[in-house]
Protein backbone atom coordinates (compact mmCIF):
# COMPACT_ATOMS: atom_id res chain seq x y z
CA UNK A 1 0.00 0.00 0.00
CA UNK A 2 1.27 3.69 -0.91
CA UNK A 3 1.88 5.62 2.09
CA UNK A 4 -0.27 8.86 2.44
CA UNK A 5 2.66 11.35 0.85
CA UNK A 6 3.17 8.89 -1.79
CA UNK A 7 -0.58 8.96 -2.96
CA UNK A 8 -0.36 12.53 -2.32
CA UNK A 9 2.57 13.00 -4.61
CA UNK A 10 0.72 10.61 -7.40
CA UNK A 11 -2.41 12.50 -7.08
CA UNK A 12 -0.85 16.02 -7.71
CA UNK A 13 1.34 14.92 -10.57
CA UNK A 14 -2.31 13.80 -12.22
CA UNK A 15 -3.91 16.88 -11.62
CA UNK A 16 -0.90 18.95 -12.67
CA UNK A 17 -1.36 16.97 -15.99
CA UNK A 18 -5.21 17.87 -16.77
CA UNK A 19 -4.59 20.65 -16.00
CA UNK A 20 -2.03 21.74 -18.24
CA UNK A 21 -4.29 19.87 -20.63
CA UNK A 22 -7.05 21.56 -20.28
CA UNK A 23 -5.09 24.64 -20.32
CA UNK A 24 -3.87 24.24 -24.14
CA UNK A 25 -7.17 23.77 -25.08
CA UNK A 26 -6.82 19.55 -25.41
CA UNK A 27 -9.85 18.47 -23.21
CA UNK A 28 -12.93 19.71 -22.95
CA UNK A 29 -13.20 19.65 -18.96
CA UNK A 30 -10.97 18.25 -16.36
CA UNK A 31 -11.92 15.16 -14.62
CA UNK A 32 -9.62 16.52 -11.66
CA UNK A 33 -10.90 19.21 -10.97
CA UNK A 34 -13.06 17.41 -7.82
CA UNK A 35 -9.87 14.93 -6.79
CA UNK A 36 -9.36 15.88 -3.10
CA UNK A 37 -5.99 14.97 -2.05
CA UNK A 38 -5.07 12.74 1.21
CA UNK A 39 -4.38 15.01 4.44
CA UNK A 40 -0.92 14.62 5.53
CA UNK A 41 -0.20 12.40 8.79
CA UNK A 42 0.64 13.71 11.52
CA UNK A 43 3.58 11.74 12.70
CA UNK A 44 4.99 12.17 16.18
CA UNK A 45 8.78 12.82 15.96
CA UNK A 46 10.67 8.99 17.05
CA UNK A 47 13.11 10.63 19.53
CA UNK A 48 13.53 14.01 21.28
CA UNK A 49 16.35 14.53 23.37
CA UNK A 50 16.65 15.43 27.17
CA UNK A 51 18.71 18.86 28.09
CA UNK A 52 21.30 16.02 29.21
CA UNK A 53 21.75 13.80 26.03
CA UNK A 54 21.58 17.38 24.27
CA UNK A 55 24.63 18.12 25.78
CA UNK A 56 26.40 14.45 25.75
CA UNK A 57 25.41 14.85 22.07
CA UNK A 58 27.19 18.17 21.87
CA UNK A 59 30.40 17.16 22.95
CA UNK A 60 31.09 14.40 20.69
CA UNK A 61 32.92 16.76 18.06
CA UNK A 62 36.88 16.98 18.59
CA UNK A 63 37.04 20.31 18.94
CA UNK A 64 40.87 20.32 18.35
CA UNK A 65 40.30 19.85 14.83
CA UNK A 66 39.38 22.05 12.23
CA UNK A 67 36.30 19.74 11.40
CA UNK A 68 35.24 18.93 14.70
CA UNK A 69 34.91 22.49 15.69
CA UNK A 70 33.04 23.05 12.95
CA UNK A 71 30.67 20.72 13.35
CA UNK A 72 30.03 21.43 16.98
CA UNK A 73 29.37 25.12 15.82
CA UNK A 74 27.07 23.65 13.57
CA UNK A 75 25.41 21.40 16.47
CA UNK A 76 25.25 24.44 18.71
CA UNK A 77 23.10 26.46 16.02
CA UNK A 78 20.57 23.42 15.46
CA UNK A 79 19.94 22.81 19.30
CA UNK A 80 19.81 27.05 19.82
CA UNK A 81 17.48 27.88 17.11
CA UNK A 82 15.11 24.52 15.70
CA UNK A 83 16.35 25.66 11.97
CA UNK A 84 16.35 22.95 9.27
CA UNK A 85 19.69 21.26 8.04
CA UNK A 86 19.23 23.63 4.74
CA UNK A 87 18.80 26.01 6.76
CA UNK A 88 22.10 26.01 8.39
CA UNK A 89 23.91 25.09 5.29
CA UNK A 90 22.91 28.53 3.61
CA UNK A 91 23.10 30.68 6.55
CA UNK A 92 25.68 33.69 5.34
CA UNK A 93 27.81 35.54 7.54
CA UNK A 94 25.66 38.34 7.05
CA UNK A 95 22.62 36.72 8.03
CA UNK A 96 24.23 36.33 11.88
CA UNK A 97 23.88 39.25 14.24
CA UNK A 98 25.44 38.34 16.64
CA UNK A 99 25.10 41.91 18.65
CA UNK A 100 22.07 41.18 18.48
CA UNK A 101 21.61 37.83 18.92
CA UNK A 102 19.24 36.55 16.08
CA UNK A 103 19.37 35.24 12.53
CA UNK A 104 18.19 35.84 9.60
CA UNK A 105 16.41 32.57 7.72
CA UNK A 106 16.23 33.64 4.18
CA UNK A 107 14.51 31.65 1.71
CA UNK A 108 13.21 28.55 4.43
CA UNK A 109 10.79 25.85 3.01
CA UNK A 110 7.83 27.80 1.13
CA UNK A 111 10.75 30.10 0.34
CA UNK A 112 10.15 32.32 3.39
CA UNK A 113 12.03 34.37 4.82
CA UNK A 114 12.49 34.81 9.11
CA UNK A 115 13.96 36.04 11.87
CA UNK A 116 15.29 33.34 14.65
CA UNK A 117 16.53 33.95 18.05
CA UNK A 118 19.67 32.01 18.69
CA UNK A 119 21.56 31.50 21.62
CA UNK A 120 24.82 33.71 23.14
CA UNK A 121 26.47 30.09 23.47
CA UNK A 122 25.82 29.05 19.97
CA UNK A 123 27.13 32.43 18.50
CA UNK A 124 30.88 32.19 20.89
CA UNK A 125 30.93 28.31 19.17
CA UNK A 126 29.97 30.24 15.73
CA UNK A 127 32.53 33.11 16.14
CA UNK A 128 35.35 30.92 17.30
CA UNK A 129 34.85 28.51 14.16
CA UNK A 130 34.38 31.91 11.81
CA UNK A 131 37.77 33.34 13.54
CA UNK A 132 39.77 30.24 14.15
CA UNK A 133 38.69 27.54 11.57
CA UNK A 134 36.80 29.07 7.86
CA UNK A 135 39.51 31.60 7.15
CA UNK A 136 42.01 28.38 6.87
CA UNK A 137 39.75 26.57 3.92
CA UNK A 138 37.65 29.44 2.48
CA UNK A 139 39.37 30.20 -0.93
CA UNK A 140 38.38 33.66 -2.98
CA UNK A 141 36.04 31.71 -5.06
CA UNK A 142 34.55 30.42 -1.57
CA UNK A 143 30.71 31.49 -1.42
CA UNK A 144 29.13 33.47 1.86
CA UNK A 145 27.93 30.58 3.73
CA UNK A 146 29.39 30.49 7.44
CA UNK A 147 29.78 26.80 7.46
CA UNK A 148 32.36 25.64 4.42
CA UNK A 149 33.73 21.92 3.99
CA UNK A 150 37.70 21.55 3.56
CA UNK A 151 37.84 22.40 0.37
CA UNK A 152 36.34 25.61 0.78
CA UNK A 153 32.80 24.76 -0.87
CA UNK A 154 29.24 24.58 0.75
CA UNK A 155 28.29 21.62 2.90
CA UNK A 156 26.71 18.52 1.40
CA UNK A 157 23.45 18.14 3.02
CA UNK A 158 23.86 13.81 3.41
CA UNK A 159 27.56 14.49 4.89
CA UNK A 160 25.99 17.21 7.16
CA UNK A 161 23.20 14.30 8.18
CA UNK A 162 25.50 11.49 8.33
CA UNK A 163 27.88 13.76 11.26
CA UNK A 164 25.12 14.19 13.19
CA UNK A 165 24.09 10.90 13.09
CA UNK A 166 27.63 9.54 14.15
CA UNK A 167 27.84 12.38 16.77
CA UNK A 168 24.43 11.00 18.21
CA UNK A 169 25.60 7.26 17.87
CA UNK A 170 28.94 8.10 19.73
CA UNK A 171 27.04 9.73 22.63
CA UNK A 172 25.73 6.56 23.00
CA UNK A 173 22.20 7.38 24.50
CA UNK A 174 20.00 4.39 22.69
CA UNK A 175 18.06 7.31 20.35
CA UNK A 176 18.26 7.60 16.40
CA UNK A 177 18.30 10.65 14.15
CA UNK A 178 20.06 13.39 13.07
CA UNK A 179 19.69 17.41 12.27
CA UNK A 180 15.63 16.89 12.91
CA UNK A 181 15.95 15.19 16.37
CA UNK A 182 17.66 18.57 17.61
CA UNK A 183 15.02 20.40 15.82
CA UNK A 184 12.24 18.42 17.69
CA UNK A 185 13.87 18.77 20.85
CA UNK A 186 14.45 22.27 20.75
CA UNK A 187 10.63 22.50 20.21
CA UNK A 188 9.82 19.94 22.58
CA UNK A 189 12.02 21.33 25.73
CA UNK A 190 10.70 25.26 25.08
CA UNK A 191 7.53 24.24 25.36
CA UNK A 192 7.70 21.96 28.28
CA UNK A 193 9.81 25.51 29.79
CA UNK A 194 6.51 27.14 29.20
CA UNK A 195 7.43 28.82 25.62
CA UNK A 196 4.23 30.16 24.20
CA UNK A 197 3.46 27.41 20.99
CA UNK A 198 2.95 30.45 18.53
CA UNK A 199 6.13 31.44 19.15
CA UNK A 200 7.90 28.11 18.63
CA UNK A 201 5.79 27.95 15.59
CA UNK A 202 7.78 31.03 14.32
CA UNK A 203 11.12 30.00 15.49
CA UNK A 204 10.44 26.15 12.84
CA UNK A 205 8.94 28.46 10.32
CA UNK A 206 5.57 26.23 10.53
CA UNK A 207 2.85 28.55 8.00
CA UNK A 208 0.12 26.70 9.97
CA UNK A 209 -0.47 26.09 13.77
CA UNK A 210 -1.73 22.99 13.59
CA UNK A 211 1.97 21.59 12.34
CA UNK A 212 3.46 22.88 15.32
CA UNK A 213 1.01 21.76 17.82
CA UNK A 214 1.85 18.10 17.14
CA UNK A 215 4.97 19.04 19.79
CA UNK A 216 2.12 19.94 22.20
CA UNK A 217 1.85 15.83 22.38
CA UNK A 218 5.70 15.30 22.41
CA UNK A 219 5.22 17.46 25.91
CA UNK A 220 2.85 15.29 27.15
CA UNK A 221 4.52 14.24 30.39
CA UNK A 222 5.16 17.53 31.26
CA UNK A 223 1.56 17.80 30.57
CA UNK A 224 0.90 15.09 33.20
CA UNK A 225 3.20 16.56 36.26
CA UNK A 226 0.48 19.61 36.07
CA UNK A 227 -2.39 17.54 36.11
CA UNK A 228 -1.41 15.58 39.23
CA UNK A 229 -0.60 18.41 40.83
CA UNK A 230 -3.52 21.04 39.66
CA UNK A 231 -6.41 18.95 39.58
CA UNK A 232 -8.45 18.58 42.63
CA UNK A 233 -10.32 15.56 42.23
CA UNK A 234 -7.18 13.38 43.80
CA UNK A 235 -7.29 9.64 44.72
CA UNK A 236 -8.06 9.86 48.83
CA UNK A 237 -7.43 6.76 51.44
CA UNK A 238 -10.50 4.79 51.55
Amino acid sequence: ALSTASQRNRLTAVRTWFKFLMRENLILYNPASELELPKPEKRLPKHTLTPEEAELVLSQPDIETDVGLRDRAILEVLYSTGIRRQEVINLTKQDVNSGAGIIAVRQGKGKKDRFVPVGERALVWVEKYLDDVRPQHALPSSPDNVFLDETGKVLNPHKVSRAVKKYVKQANIDKMGSCHLFRHTMATLMLENGADIRFIQQMLGHSQLSITEIYTHVAIHKLKEIHIATHPAKLKEV
